[in-house]
């Protein structure tokens, strides 16, 4: 498939990908690492160690989302988007429009549940 084909899906993951690293600058995590830089005046006390937590949590849930949007547009241009990572079938297009990072046909997708 070309990369043509899922031009809208790739304008779509680009605008994500592009919103989830500016989410986790805002957090205090640089692109490529896994760390977040906290101010050197960051107190330990219990409840901002507790919040620090929920913040590290939150960056890695999105620091997730952000890997599956890198491969997925990695996979348009290497011309396999839109393949299940499981039975190698074609995900459907309506899916790929409701969720264009999908890696699972919507089959296999239930199976991971």
């Amino acid at each position: 498939m070309s990369s043509t084909e899922f031009s809208t899906q790739r304008d779509e993951l680009v605008a994500e990908r592009d919103h989830l690293l500016t989410q986790l600058r805002h957090m205090g995590r640089a692109p490529g690492t896994t760390e977040l830089e906290f101010d050197e005046g960051f107190a330990d006390s219990g409840q901002v160690t507790a919040e620090r937590g929920e913040v590290d949590a939150l960056a890695g849930s999105l620091q997730e989302n952000l890997t599956e949007v890198e491969d997925a547009l990695a996979k348009i241009e290497a011309g396999t988007y839109g393949t299940c990572d499981d039975c190698g079938n074609l995900i459907a297009s309506a899916r790929l429009e409701a969720v264009p990072a999908a890696r699972y046909c919507i089959d296999c997708a239930s199976k991971q549940h």
